[in-house]
């Protein structure tokens, strides 16, 4: 039995580092987790601790008896036959099969795994300057700019915050994803400016990455933060060592994420005007001059 207890005690760690890795890519602080879910503070800070409720450890006990997996008795719906067969095909599956198989599957815009028009989409941090830059490089270009919130907020005609109180988190990013899939039918060149949490939704970010030419807008996190402040008028103080704390361990979590940008503009410590030529050169870099529209 010490064995399973030993194991029982590396998955309640292991579950406690998921739940944990979750929230902070998604830039939730337990209180707002709290508020969310209706459970306390401290259970979460337990669970994320490796000290679990125990009924996660009997029904894994329930699973493993009858050699089944544990997210099968906890899905919110049925599964299919073909669904269980296509999962442990994925599994044993090499990265060119994965590769075909998403491209099969996805159709459309990524069948190909190309852009076939010019798109662009910044990703980062808030703070990173990606409606600001967004908007300042397109209007240089002579492309469109869209922002994704303002675009769901438009088609859904509620305020983003209005989404979350009504649909929730999970209702969010699913009107994320059915914005995001239209935008990538627009007929000109395009750049999009996206939330900082999209690239913590795997479809919706790896729709992004095989429509799009992704540039990731990176800043060191003393500057994300004071962009924060000043954009929200916030006055210096407060505990800015916690704020700090949690911006950086939100840049943790994501940066792996974030990396899986087609390329990387650096926006520390240069005045706006350098930021842009930096992003329009990358852009250019990518789809050259000839898609430049300025007006006369």
């Amino acid at each position: 039995m010490a064995g399973a207890a030993e194991q029982e005690t590396l998955f309640l760690t292991e579950l406690g580092r998921r739940v944990r890795h979750a929230r902070t890519v998604r830039g939730l602080s337990r209180k707002l987790l709290s508020q969310t879910s209706g459970l306390s503070e401290r259970y979460i800070a337990q669970l994320e601790g490796g000290q679990g409720n125990v009924s996660i450890i009997l029904l894994r006990r329930v699973a493993n008896a009858m050699g089944v997996r544990l997210d099968d008795l906890i899905a919110g719906q049925d599964l299919t036959p073909d669904w269980q067969v296509m999962r442990d095909l994925v599994a044993q599956a090499n990265p060119e099969q994965i590769a075909a198989a998403k491209a099969l599957l996805a159709g459309g815009a990524l069948a190909d795994g190309t852009v076939p028009k010019p798109r662009v989409a910044v990703i980062g941090l808030r703070g990173a300057g990606k409606s600001t830059l967004g908007r300042l490089t397109a209007e240089r270009l002579g492309w469109t700019f869209v922002e994704l919130n303002a675009e769901i907020e438009r088609e859904n005609a509620l305020s983003v915050k209005e989404i979350f109180a009504i649909y929730g988190q999970e209702g969010y990013r699913r009107l994320e994803q059915a914005a995001l899939r239209r935008l990538t039918e627009h007929p000109g060149p395009l750049i999009l400016a996206t939330g900082g949490g999209i690239v913590a939704e795997p479809l919706t970010y790896d729709l992004l990455l095989q429509a799009f030419f992704t540039v990731w807008l990176r800043a060191r996190p003393e500057e994300h933060m004071q962009r924060v402040r000043d954009q929200d008028n916030l006055p210096p103080t407060g505990d800015h060592a916690t704020a700090m704390q949690e911006l950086r361990a939100v840049l943790a979590s994501r940066e792996p994420l974030y990396a899986r940008a087609s390329t990387v503009v650096d926006t520390s410590d240069v005045p706006i005007e350098v930021m842009v030529d930096r992003l329009t050169a990358a852009i250019e870099a990518r789809f050259g001059t000839q898609d430049r529209r300025r007006s006369a």
